[in-house]
């Protein structure tokens, strides 16, 4: 069979629309056996180009540019409708959520006025049992007022021991602190008796009003250096004002002023070493708070 008949045949025909954008129809020439596949490349590459130059002049006709944007606002929207149900979907669960979240509350409020309702029933059968005692003890009146008596006078006893505990513990605390203090101010065993006596009834009575003042507030620092401080101050200025009176000039004031901040540090680590015993006994439960339970 001839070549070019053979070219012929394997080229497909163009649309009458591809003829009609041509000014000339391409030509083609019998080639010899050994250029076949060359005309074959040629060909192909002329018909994509037809093609190529026919579809971008169908996508730039006005209509079609039309249909092309709408087909793309068209996906926008859809893809805006899928974002919002997906939006729809989750509030739909929440709401779920939400439904079932106050049925567990609903239920827990039941359970909750269940319970309650048992508590007052049981607290009105211990009230019922504590009458019919005072009843077979000697009568209501006899009965709570002899118990009460009775429950009073201990917690005074106990109250007065814990007293006596919280002062014994201080006064011994804060004596031996102060006596290494006494001896730079004594010159023989006579003269250390009257500082070490002064220094026993203070702390002493600093023991029982740190007991009272703190009660059960054992975590509070401001209170508990509030009260050594306060006793330490007091203390201090008292042995000031028990020596000399300055005189009017800055060498007696200043000399007042060095005396008073010494008596002040002496008195202030004596009542705060006593402090920092009561605090550990009453922590470690050697000593009962006041009130005791």
């Amino acid at each position: 069979m001839n070549t070019c008949t053979i070219i012929m045949n394997s080229m497909p025909v163009p649309s009458p629309l591809l003829i009609k954008s041509f000014k000339t129809f391409p030509s083609f020439k019998c080639c010899s056996k050994s250029s076949d596949e060359k005309g074959s490349e040629d060909v192909k590459d002329t018909l994509s180009g037809v093609v190529d130059e026919q579809v971008e002049e169908f996508l730039s006709r006005k209509e079609n540019k039309v249909l092309l944007d709408g087909l793309e606002k068209a996906s926008q929207r859809v893809e805006m409708a899928k974002r919002e149900l997906a939006l729809i979907r989750k509030q739909e669960f929440a709401v779920k959520q939400l439904k079932d979240y106050v049925n567990q509350l609903e239920s827990k409020v039941f359970e909750i006025g269940e319970c309650q309702r048992d508590i007052s029933e049981a607290k009105a059968l211990v009230e019922e049992a504590e009458r019919s005692l005072l009843v077979n003890v000697g009568g209501p009146e006899n009965g709570s007022t002899s118990m009460g008596m009775k429950s009073e006078d201990i917690d005074r006893d106990e109250e007065r021991w814990e007293s006596v505990k919280a002062a014994s513990i201080s006064a011994l605390v804060g004596t031996f602190s102060g006596l290494p203090i006494c001896f730079t101010q004594v010159t023989n065993t006579t003269q250390l008796l009257l500082p070490l006596a002064i220094n026993f009834i203070c702390c002493a009575l600093f023991g029982v009003t740190f007991r009272y003042t703190i009660r059960r507030n054992l975590d509070d620092v401001q209170l508990k250096t509030g009260v050594a401080a306060a006793f330490g101050v007091v203390k201090g200025l008292a042995t000031l004002g028990g020596g000399p009176l300055p005189e009017p000039n800055i060498e007696s004031f200043l000399s007042h002023a060095q005396e008073g901040t010494i008596y002040l540090s002496e008195n202030l680590l004596i009542f705060v070493s006593a402090a920092v015993a009561l605090d550990y006994c009453l922590k470690t439960r050697l000593l009962s708070p006041f009130p005791i339970d």
